[in-house]
Order: C-alpha cells, then structure tokens, then sequence
C-alpha cells in the first residue's frame, strides 16, 4: 500500500497529509481498524469497543488481544496474506476481549501494506478492518434456533421423540444444557392440569441434553443422552418441583424466568443434591419456561449455559417462551393422539379372542404386537367335523376407527363361519359387508372426518380338516399363510391373492388346498411381519427349530424382527397341524334301507356306553342320529354315511350324496311329520349342514357333562 505524493508548490509536505489522513482514518472510521507489524503485533489501533482505550493493545499480538477461538488458524490466515497471497475479506471469527465480559464474534478483514519493493518486496504489515457483529450473529443464531425447533418440532405423535426433538434443536446452538419435564399424567395421555400446577403433581423427564465437550471455558458443539456425569435431571425420573425456587413459581404464575446462578443464589438451598448437580455442569445463565396451552400446564422447560458462554437475556427469554409455544403444541397433539391410540388398542383388545381357544386337531398360539396399527386381528373358529377356521386380518390406519372397522369384520367372518361356507364363499360376502360400510362411510356429511378416509382391509381365510389332512385357503388382499413341514422345510402355498375388501375390484376369489403332514406348522401373518424381502426366510427358519412350542417360536420370531415393524403394530398365528385320535371317532357305512334307523340307534348306543356317557347323552344321541339317518333314508341318496366324533362335545354326523338341504318346520297339532329338526334343534347346542362336491352332510354338536374330563 503506498500513497500518492503531493505536488510540487502545494506547500503542504506529503508526510504531514499522510499523517492528517491516517488520524481521520482511524478516528472517525464507522469499523474498527488495526495496523499490524510483520510480527502481527498492534502499532496502531481505534476504538474497537466502546470504553475500551486502545493503548492497552499496542505491542500485543494479534491473537492475544482478541483470544480467539482459533489462534492456530487466524494466524496461519494473516500470514498468508502478508506473504502476498492476496487479500483476506469479511473472515468470520469468536474469541474474547481482554478486559469485555462474555463472547464476541468479529468480521476480519486484511490487507498487506507494502514496502518500498512493492509486491515482490517484504511487507511492512497488515491494514486490518474488524466489525463487531456479536448482536448480529446472536440474532441470527437466535433465527436458527428457532427455525431449527419449527423445522423438528412436530412431526412425530410420539411425547418422547417430540422432547428429544426440541432439546436436540436448542443444544448447542442456543443452549448447553437443556431439560424438559412434562406432567407425568400427560405422558399417558391425560388431559393437561389448568393453572397454577398443584405443587404435589409429578413431573417426569421426558428428554435432556448437554454439550458433549468442554475445551478451556468455550463449549464446544454436539449433545449427549443418558445419565451422565454432569447431567442435571436423568431421563425417565420424576420429582416433585422444590418450592420458593424459579421452577416452582413459573408454573403458578406460568410466567418465564431469566435468573443468573451463583454460588450465592438462596433458592438452591432447597434441593441440595440438584444444586450440587448444577454445580458440576458449571451453568451460570437459566432461563426457566411454563409449557403451557389454553392455560393448562403441561411440563416445564430448563435451559442453562455454562462455562465462558454468553449470559443469556431478554430477548433469549422470548425466544424460549417462543420455541415452548411451539413445543407445547406438539406435545398436547401426541398426548391427544396418545390417548386415542390407547382407546383404541383397549377396542382392539377387547374385540379379539381373549384366550387361546381349544380346537380338536390343531394346537394354536398367537403373538399380538402394539402399536400404531390398533387394527388387526385374528381369530380361531371351531366349525362342524373337527374343522378349524384359521384367520388373520387387517383394516390400514391407526386409531379408533380403525379397531372398530376391524371388530366390525372379525364379527362378520365369526357369523359367516358359523355357516360352513367355503373360504372363498366367506371372503366374497365378507367383501360385500366391506362394501356396505364403505358406501356408509363415502354418504357421510363432508364435514365428518371419516367422509374423505380411505378404507383399506385385508384377510386370509383357511380351513383345516384333520380327517382329510388338508388345508383349504382364500385370501383377499393379504399375504398367504407361510407353511413348514415336520422335516423343516418349507411348503409352497399358491394361493392366488384376491381383490381387497375395500377394493373397487369385482374380480372372485379362488381357494387352494394343500396336504400337509401331521406337525406341520403353519404361520399367519399380517402384512407387516413380512415388510422386507428376507422376512418369509426369517419366518420359515424360526418355524424349521425342533423342540420348541408354539408360544416359544412365536416369541422367536418376533425377536428377530427390525425395530419399525415392532413399532407399527402386527398379528401372528401359529397353528401346528394333529388328528383326531381313533378312539374317540367312529364311523359307518349304512344302508339305503327303511330298517337303517333302527341299525343306526344300535350301533350309536354301543359305542357311546363304551366311552362311557351318561345314559341322558346315549338316549339324546340315539333320537338325534335316528331323525337324520331317517331324513338321509327318505329325501337322500347313497352313499350314506354315520360318524360320530368325541372331543369336548359329542359331534354327530350324516352324509348322505344329495345336495338338498332339510329346513327346520314349525309343524302344527294335527300334522303327522315335519317334528325331526325341531326335535334335533333342542336337543343339540348346535346343528347345521355343509355342503361338498359329493353331497351334503347333517351335523350337531351336544354340551357333555363334565367336557373337560374328555
């Protein structure tokens, strides 16, 4: 840098207005300017802060004058300029003046000044230009923080991601340590206190943070989680707020606090063990704000800065009131939707079999998983001929709306069942109830928040038969049961997927039967169990571990499943393929004969007294089975069939090889028949008939005394 001469005749020397010029410079200057020797030590200097002189600067080194953050790299920067490699401009730095209190962030700029050789020359020094902009740079740090608590506040329903979200927002870049406790009645849902908080009310800390480093007195970036040292409230305890102290006023007044901590402060006297824990974390500034809405307390925030970290002030305080605003507004939508997801897993709950149910060829077990998706279902169905109905399912959603579309389902395919239709009969009139509370839901006032809501459900049906060995199954927009064999390996279900219950496909659905081995296990799943593409391999060689029950492998499996699909919510049903033990069957083969009755009652007799019935059983069962083996004789044709079956109850069974069914008459005093049904309805706790590519068959099922003996 070099200066002009002044010419010849103006009378004024050039040393004298170069000196005029640098004093002007440097006293009305709007930025702070400094002169540095190639020693970066300070010739020259103005006032850099107000009230600060400058004399106490000259001789320092760069460095020293401001203790900077970084030393190192300031310097290394301004003696790469003195080497000629250009210019530094608007370089953004913290550090500290010697005898100012608190952080400051100045904006460096320098220039070499030349020497006599010009560029090529050594320099005489720097012309360096320093703006304080610390207010600047809080304000804008302030703007980041409170963008940064709106961008991460309020996208989980979750109370404890919600908190976690808003301390990781504000540490570090507001905070060095932060606290959030919320009214331990909220986190489970319960509607906020109003104002002022009963002092005796349990508040539980929901999320905490801290800078994770502390270098010299300068805090450093980055937070921590968990309980340790230096951690002023452990995540998940709960306290009782101390009174007389700021935590305990802001929520009965719900006004913020700004308080400076020392060692003299009076009010920590009444928590000791919370000071002694404040004091190792170093906190001088705290700001203590109400979580409050609508005028209802929901918790409390603590933010503190430590070490060499700027107090905080007034306008820090409206920020925090600010982003707790904003906080406290997530927090009470989780609590709220917190609260409906707990209604509704309650529905859910109590809309499923409450008890694993007894069948008589099939062992069951089934792992039901909370979570968003309340529903879910699934179901065991005893049906005629030691059948069992095996179905799982499931509506899209969360919430209550949710369960109830789903046990409004689950009742529908129990009452389908009961009439021995066919799996994929049962999903084609299940698909048409679907479609009657879809058209229930879409004639709903637009103003109803159910009017524009999708409905989206799933089911798979299947059917064992333990005399047959078989497996008939039907699915509607759901994944097919995983089946493994009592070898370990798997076996193939080619169920074809039907339309979903809720879809606007019309297509039919198409059932597939599988033979399967005595202790074959089969698995039904909803679809979230099998999300990822390893998920059926997972399954299926949890299913192939010998030795284990049912309850065991179903835990196994779960154990194995990633951390989203346990948070989503799912139904598994495990089922393990028996038979019926010949014992307790007996069978016949009759005759096309008016005489076959009179057989029938013989042949059912003896074999009830050889199991050991009670004589009332032996006398209602011979009445029973003469009604439906004369009904075969009479409107039948052959072959003509008499089963009975003895499990918990005494089932009867004839097959005859028409497909007509007999309907129950109400016969009047002076007809001569139409009494057989009636008479087989009350005597039997049920009755019914199926139909199958061969003919019919005319089924009851009688309660046995003392059942559970059998």
């Amino acid at each position: 840098m070099s200066y002009a001469e002044t010419p010849a005749g103006s009378g004024t020397p050039s040393g004298g207005l170069d000196e005029a010029l640098l004093k002007s410079l440097f006293a009305q200057s709007a930025v702070g300017l400094l002169v540095l020797d190639p020693q970066l030590r300070l010739v020259r200097a103005n006032s850099l802060v107000e009230g600060v002189g400058t004399e106490e600067y000259i001789g320092l080194r760069f460095t020293d004058a401001f203790r900077l953050d970084d030393p190192d790299g300031s310097e290394q920067l301004l003696k790469r300029v003195l080497a000629g490699e250009g210019p530094v401009r608007e370089h953004l730095v913290r550090g500290r003046l010697r005898r100012v209190p608190g952080d400051r962030t100045f904006l460096v700029s320098a220039y070499r000044l030349d020497g006599p050789d010009g560029p090529d020359g050594p320099a005489l020094g720097l012309l360096s230009a320093v703006v304080d902009v610390t207010e600047r740079e809080r304000a804008r740090a302030r703007e980041t923080a409170l963008a940064a608590v709106r961008d991460a506040v309020g996208g989980s329903l979750d109370v404890a991601t919600t908190c976690r979200a808003f301390i990781d927002a504000l540490v570090p870049g507001f905070a060095d340590l932060a606290v959030i406790e919320v009214v331990d009645e909220v986190l489970r849902g319960a509607d906020p206190p109003v104002g002022p908080l009963p002092p005796d009310t349990p508040l539980r800390c929901a999320a905490s943070g801290r800078c994770d480093t502390v270098r010299g007195d300068t805090v450093v970036g980055g937070t921590v989680r968990g309980d340790e040292p230096g951690r002023i409230r452990p995540v998940g305890g709960t306290r009782h707020l101390p009174p007389r102290t700021p935590y305990a006023l802001a929520v009965t007044d719900l006004r913020p606090r700004l308080v400076p901590l020392t060692a003299d402060t009076s009010w920590l006297d009444t928590d000791p063990a919370g000071a002694h824990r404040l004091a190792e974390t170093g906190a001088h500034s705290l700001i203590v704000v109400p979580l409050t809405l609508r005028g209802a307390v929901l918790g409390l925030v603590s933010l503190y800065r430590c070490g060499a970290a700027e107090p905080f002030d007034e306008e820090d305080v409206s920020l925090a009131g600010t982003a707790a605003t904003r906080a406290a507004l997530a927090i009470d939508n989780a609590r709220r939707y917190e609260r409906e997801h707990v209604i509704a897993s309650t529905v859910q709950r109590r809309l499923l079999p409450q008890a694993e149910r007894h069948q008589a060829a099939v062992e069951t077990a089934h792992v039901l998983l909370p979570g968003r998706d309340s529903g879910c279902w699934f179901d065991t169905i005893a049906l005629s001929g030691a059948r069992t109905a095996l179905v799982v399912g499931g509506v899209a959603g969360e919430g209550l709306q949710s369960a109830i579309a789903m046990g409004q389902l689950r009742t529908v395919v129990q009452a389908l069942a009961g009439l021995d239709l066919e799996p994929e009969e049962v999903l084609a009139r299940l698909k048409e109830t679907a479609d009657r509370l879809a058209h229930e839901r879409a004639a709903l006032p637009p103003s109803d928040s159910l009017h524009g809501e999708e409905l989206r459900a799933g089911c798979v049906y299947g059917v064992y038969d333990p005399f047959t060995r078989t497996c008939t199954v039907a699915r509607a927009g759901h994944p097919a049961p995983l089946i493994v064999g009592p070898d370990g390996q798997r076996i193939t279900v080619d169920a074809p997927e039907g339309p979903g219950l809720f879809a606007d496909d019309s297509a039919l659905f198409a059932p597939t039967t599988v033979t399967l081995e005595e202790g074959s296990l089969l698995a039904f799943c909803t679809a979230e169990l099998l999300a990822d593409e390893h998920a059926e391999e997972r399954i299926t060689r949890t299913l192939a571990r010998p030795g284990r029950s049912l309850q065991q492998l179903g835990d196994d499996i779960v154990y194995a499943l990633p951390d989203d699909t346990r948070s989503a919510g799912a139904a598994l049903l495990l089922a393990r393929t028996g038979t019926v033990s010949d014992h307790r069957v007996a069978t016949w083969d009759l005759a096309q004969e008016r005489t076959t009755p009179a057989t029938a009652r013989l042949l059912v007799r003896d074999r009830l007294q050889g199991w050991g019935l009670d004589e009332d059983t032996v006398d209602s069962t011979e009445l029973i089975v003469s009604e439906l083996v004369t009904n075969a004789v009479r409107y039948g044709t052959p072959p003509l069939r008499l089963r009975l079956l003895l499990d918990t109850s005494l089932t009867c069974e004839v097959h005859d090889g028409s497909t007509a069914s007999p309907h129950l008459r109400h016969a009047r005093t002076v007809d001569e028949g139409g009494r057989g049904l009636f008479i087989v309805s009350r005597l039997a706790a049920h009755w019914g008939a199926r139909h199958g590519p061969d003919g019919k068959v005319l089924w009851t099922e009688q309660d046995l005394p003392g059942a559970g003996t059998h």
